[in-house]
């Protein structure tokens, strides 16, 4: 694992997002899985204004969601989809058939998540992470198979507490469908962004502690081509 630490959010920002432009440079047909949530906002923010700019073009990529939330209304704007849409897709012109997202109102949906595997392929070009104060990657719980498939998963109460910033009422989602560990794990390039002082200690076990299912986001650790960015704060106990 690469650790790469900014003494400050414009560098943690700007790397991110010129590395990115590189990636869509050379690979403009790049296919990536993404994930919403607070962490990524200013990078999507940057890579907005990239494309308006002129700097950077969507128009060949494929993205894929990283997981969505069960058991809210279709038009939640805190599901996934939605705010992936608002925060990247929109703004960079992703066109409608280029973006694959996960549907837990399917009535079958393990056929849905099988099919989701099927799109994916044998992998990704990009996988872009955050990593959850107990380790998950996506909803990819502590716990999680090393080989396990996109699917349906309970959502451990910290994860549940954690999702009630991206709603705006109080029926917390318990439940979600997410990228399985295996096609993570398998894909060409990871990238794992973390800043805060609250992911100080999770950044701390996962770079410094053991390679273990109880942490998913350690086993990044053993993926070839996998780089941590970290902000100061969410690096400070990696002296």
């Amino acid at each position: 694992m690469n650790v790469l630490r900014f003494d400050s959010e414009s560098a943690w920002v700007g790397t991110i997002g010129s590395l990115w432009r590189d990636r869509l440079h050379l690979t403009p047909d790049l296919s990536m899985c993404l994930p919403s949530g607070t962490t990524p906002v200013d990078v999507y923010r940057g890579m907005s204004q990239s494309a308006h700019d002129g700097h950077v073009s969507f128009a060949e990529a494929r993205v894929f969601a990283l997981d969505e939330f069960g058991g809210l209304a279709p038009d939640d704007p805190g599901r996934t989809a939605h705010t992936l849409r608002r925060q990247l897709l929109q703004p960079v012109s992703l066109p409608i058939a280029a973006f694959h997202f996960l549907d837990p109102d399917r009535l079958e949906i393990a056929q849905h998540c099988r099919d989701y595997d099927r799109t994916i392929g044998t992998g990704f070009d990009l996988v872009v992470l955050g990593v959850g104060l107990n380790g998950h990657l996506g909803m990819n719980e502590p716990g999680s198979p090393i080989d396990s498939e996109t699917r349906r998963v309970d959502l451990h109460p910290s994860t549940v507490q954690s999702s009630a910033r991206y709603f705006a009422h109080d029926n917390l989602p318990q439940w979600g469908l997410t990228v399985g560990l295996k096609a993570i794990l398998s894909s060409k390039e990871v990238w794992l962004l973390a800043k805060g002082p609250t992911k100080a200690e999770i950044v701390r076990r996962t770079v410094r502690g053991e390679i273990t299912l109880s942490n998913p986001a350690s086993l990044l650790r053993r993926h070839p081509n996998c780089s941590l960015f970290v902000d100061e704060a969410a690096g400070a106990l990696l002296e």
